[in-house]
């Protein structure tokens, strides 16, 4: 737009390369995880070529085995982690033989032109207007979601509908993770087994979500406690919320958030997991009274312009590092494809996401769940994490401690035996 005085448009392409964004990379021979993991952290240093459409492929051959890894990079603007699996099952099959898709009909088109500075002002203006009344229309519901916050309705047991989560304060910790980044970037990626999860939180009395988030503090706990840095105070995550319809698959982004305790202030693992459960049930009791009244579409005139400078400003004054965090990690926690997926005849092994770091939020740790398993993949400001392998290792060695805890605990106890001192048998004989 011009002078940045609104959002950007989206324009259609009429003449895709794809040679430029479907392309074929190689590892060394016998690349390894990895090395694989070093690669992609790199082409996600790099920006999205803003005068193309807002995607690139990455066909990684070269793997151990003869495996092949394809990275798909796609803007956020265009869609949600929601939209993301909507679009995975668009481009893969659900079995080996792939589908058979009829060519696009020719449409005849004109020459592509550049919209022009008035037609974009005016965009602009339209849009901006639209925004308003869309804003004025939920004006009702959302004073309503206030009204409900400040003064909660009683349920018929006389508990409100909501509590305010505990153990939260309002701003995080500072922590090594709370800085501003570069544009470099560190990758780790790990999986565990979904049913192993249910277990523990079937065992616990807590939900899958729950223990992920058991699973990602105990990880940062001990991440932190290796060079002296755990806060006292409870780290706290920011916890992504989608506002999606139930069945609403389209290409766009519908989420808020919210902020959870982590409860890395509590060394056993089973009453951190029951704190986090805690908050939990409150978050989302607090979440489900507003949910349907939070805006998804907010009026943007001048806002590229005003948010880009304020970002730039954060980073470059470096306010990050000093200023406490509104919360210390941004974990996500998305539901996938629960059956195998085919690209190109060869099966899906595994679907480790790839999200993104921001300033004061150095780290992100994201799972994406898919065929039976939870795949973690954590994504870091390299200068700030450049170890976020070992929070990976530390993620799976906390589940494995958890299982091994659990069992034990369903394990049936070992059958007494009474030992009889020879002197107390004989004379009983």
């Amino acid at each position: 737009m011009p002078f940045e005085l609104s959002n950007p448009v989206w324009v259609e392409d009429d003449e895709v390369d794809l040679d430029y964004h479907v392309r074929r990379v190689s590892l060394p021979r016998s690349g390894t995880m990895k090395q694989l993991e070093q690669y992609v952290a790199r082409l996600h240093s790099t920006l999205l070529d803003r005068s193309r459409p807002l995607w690139e492929f990455f066909v990684i051959d070269g793997l151990q085995g003869g495996g092949v890894a394809l990275y798909s990079k796609l803007h956020h603007a265009g869609m949600d982690g929601q939209a993301g699996t909507a679009f995975a099952h668009a481009i893969m099959d659900l079995t080996p033989e792939p589908r058979a898709i009829k060519p696009p009909r020719q449409i005849a088109r004109g020459k592509h032109q550049q919209l022009g500075v008035a037609e974009l002002a005016g965009a602009a203006l339209t849009n901006t207007l639209q925004q308003y009344v869309k804003l004025v229309k939920t004006f009702p519901d959302m004073a309503r979601a206030v009204k409900s916050l400040v003064i909660p309705q009683p349920k018929s047991g006389g508990s409100t509908r909501w509590s305010i989560p505990k153990n939260i304060n309002i701003l995080g910790p500072r922590t090594p993770l709370n800085v501003a980044i570069t544009n470099q970037r560190a990758y780790a990626a790990r999986s565990i087994p979904m049913a192993e999860v249910k277990v523990i939180g079937k065992r616990l009395g807590a939900s899958l979500n729950d223990v992920v988030l058991g699973l990602c503090a105990g990880a940062l706990r001990r991440y932190l406690s290796d060079t002296g840095s755990l806060p006292k105070k409870p780290m706290t995550a920011a916890i992504p919320v989608t506002l999606r319809e139930s069945g609403d698959t389209s290409s766009n982004n519908q989420v808020s958030m919210t902020i959870m305790t982590l409860a890395t202030d509590v060394a056993d693992p089973v009453q951190r997991i029951k704190a986090i459960a805690e908050s939990s049930a409150a978050a989302k009791s607090l979440m489900g009274s507003i949910k349907t009244s939070i805006p998804t579409d907010f009026p943007s005139f001048g806002a590229p312009w005003l948010m880009s400078g304020l970002v730039s400003m954060y980073g470059r004054s470096q306010l990050a590092d000093r200023l406490p965090p509104v919360a210390n990690v941004l974990i996500s926690n998305v539901p996938g494809p629960q059956v195998g997926l085919y690209f190109a005849r060869a099966k899906l092994l595994t679907y480790y996401p790839v999200s993104i770091p921001s300033h004061g939020m150095a780290l992100n740790m994201t799972v994406q769940s898919y065929n039976g398993m939870l795949d973690f993949g954590l994504i870091a400001c390299r200068r700030a994490v450049p170890d976020v392998a070992d929070i990976a290792e530390y993620v799976v060695e906390e589940h494995r401690a958890l299982l091994a805890h659990v069992n034990a605990l369903d394990a049936p106890a070992a059958p007494s035996t009474a030992k009889v001192s020879p002197r107390k048998a004989a004379s009983r004989h």
